[in-house]
């Protein structure tokens, strides 16, 4: 299977670290944070990668290159301007083909096995669903999350139906299948949300817990923090 990293963000919120780095390129411990989706990627088997890029973007290009050094291909998707997230999948549908496929924001870290999307994309291909999504506890920066997630897994809704319904916080992972965003005019911006919440009022939409570390790097103090967890680990 194929997969994309979010790469395209300008990282407001991460400046000035970002004035002049692309925040994909932002080093956490050895890698950059990019660098260390791709290395995930590749241990788990997935080594065709779509990475789109708008602000700084042509020092992604020659910092990842082709891949290769790290075992994997990678096909990059300029955007100018950014097109929001939606958007900029959108653009990639060439890219990513007509099967089922990974997403990853490019600003979080995690320690997620992405061996399971292999299962993910599978249920996909065999359903009416359009997509998988792996929800997380709401961080101390996003406590109202954003779905709720039903019994049993299988469902995402706006409101709760029962009083064991929890709001959850979508973790930037998922697998969709293309026909999600084949609607969407290309090359024109479009958020994400307005999309998967169309879907999921048509229950067209999957989701289960993320099993492992997650961490939104949206602040400069977050990646601090992230590189000193990585520092302890050596």
């Amino acid at each position: 299977m194929k997969a994309m990293i979010l790469a395209a963000g300008r990282g407001e919120r991460m400046r000035p670290l970002t004035d002049h780095c692309p925040k994909p390129l932002l080093r956490a411990g050895d890698h950059s944070l990019i660098e260390w989706h791709i290395l995930r990627l590749q241990r788990a088997g997935i080594t065709d990668i779509v990475i789109n890029h708008a602000w700084l973007g042509d020092k992604i290009e020659a910092q990842l290159q082709d891949g290769s050094q790290f075992g994997v291909r990678i096909h990059y998707s300029p955007e100018n301007p950014a097109l929001e997230t939606a958007g900029g999948i959108r653009q990639a549908l060439p890219l990513l083909g007509d099967a089922p496929f990974l997403i990853i924001n490019g600003d979080v870290f995690t320690d997620w096995d992405a061996q399971h999307a292999f299962a993910a994309a599978d249920r996909l291909q065999h359903s009416e669903l359009l997509g998988h999504l792996w929800m997380v506890e709401n961080p101390e920066h996003h406590t109202k999350g954003d779905f709720y997630l039903q019994s049993p897994r299988k469902l995402l809704s706006e409101h709760p139906l029962t009083i064991s319904d929890k709001t959850l916080t979508y973790s930037g992972i998922a697998c969709y299948k293309p026909a999600l965003f084949s609607s969407l005019p290309a090359g024109q911006p479009a958020p994400l949300g307005p999309l998967l919440r169309q879907a999921m009022s048509q229950q067209q939409l999957s989701a289960e817990l993320l099993a492992g570390s997650w961490t939104d790097v949206g602040t400069p103090e977050r990646l601090e923090k992230i590189s000193r967890q990585l520092g302890s680990l050596e």
